[in-house]
């Protein structure tokens, strides 16, 4: 299956006084880079967030948001962290004093303060486990998100190899009467300026200019780079990387035909080629 390294997913788990929520956004990156926007009194669960996701993902730059609100009804046993309120206090104290029409903190919003209440009830490894069933869902739903868009990145690059086939299929047939032509042009010329050389030297070199300018073999290693393009994206490993690397191997081989074209068709052909090759190039950017 293929996955685009573009992706979101949203979640959240409720706990006995407070709520957990997870917000995932993938792009496209070169490597893994993960970024973490996590409450302070969540953050002892990073190192295990950022395992589980490097378990799941092995490309794309993931932004990771993690925060707990505690709910409104105070429960039973429930404190308050006397550090954080203190910090609160000195915040609007300040804010105050540069804009004195602002309104100050009510008790429900100091309440909703993420880390303000401490339950007895909780501690770090029954919140770790919290976060890790949230942060697995959490998954499942980007990777939900990165394959539907993953597919639709295969269905461009597979209609755009279906235009390169088709462009083979027209050119193929031509190449042998165009480059009889040219060569029997090119005969021509050598004969009427070189009249005095020996007609088998002419033979010899009119054979080695048509080794030269012919094209079977990038037609040849074009159709296998093609056919190795769709069993990979057919396959369950990640293909972005390889898909990156064949798509080099075909705007070489695309060069090449250009290079040796001796009439427009095959010149006309190698362009339409390397635009239909950048723009799965394009795409191929976005997967994993």
């Amino acid at each position: 299956m293929i996955f685009s390294m573009t992706g979101y997913a949203a979640q959240e788990r409720a706990l006995e006084n407070a709520t957990l929520l997870l917000e995932l956004r993938a792009v496209n990156s070169r490597y893994l880079d993960v970024y973490f926007k996590i409450d302070d009194n969540l953050r002892s669960t990073e190192p295990l967030m950022r395992e589980l996701i490097s378990a799941q993902l092995s490309r794309g730059k993931i932004e990771c948001k993690l925060n707990l609100i505690a709910r409104s009804n105070v429960p039973q046993g429930a404190q308050l962290d006397q550090a954080l309120l203190q910090q609160l206090a000195a915040m609007q104290v300040d804010v105050q004093q540069h804009f004195p029409q602002s309104p100050v903190l009510s008790v429900a919003d100091i309440l909703r303060w993420p880390g303000v209440l401490l339950s007895e009830n909780s501690d770090e490894n029954s919140l770790a486990d919290e976060v890790k069933h949230l942060l697995v869902s959490g998954l499942q739903a980007l990777n939900a998100s990165r394959a539907r868009e993953g597919e639709k990145l295969k269905a461009i690059i597979l209609e755009r190899l279906r235009q390169i086939e088709h462009l083979l299929e027209k050119v193929q047939p031509l190449l042998p009467a165009l480059t009889k032509a040219y060569q029997a042009k090119l005969e021509g010329k050598l004969q009427e300026s070189l009249k005095s050389l020996d007609p088998e030297r002419v033979a010899q070199e009119l054979v080695l200019f048509a080794q030269r300018i012919d094209v079977d073999e990038e037609l040849t290693r074009l159709t296998a780079h093609i056919s190795e393009v769709k069993r990979i994206l057919n396959s369950d490993a990640p293909a972005g990387k390889r898909l990156d690397f064949l798509m080099q191997e075909l705007n070489r081989e695309a060069n090449t035909l250009g290079s040796k074209s001796v009439a427009i068709e095959t010149t006309q052909a190698s362009m339409e080629l390397k635009v239909l090759i950048e723009q799965m190039r394009e795409q191929i950017q976005n997967i994993e």
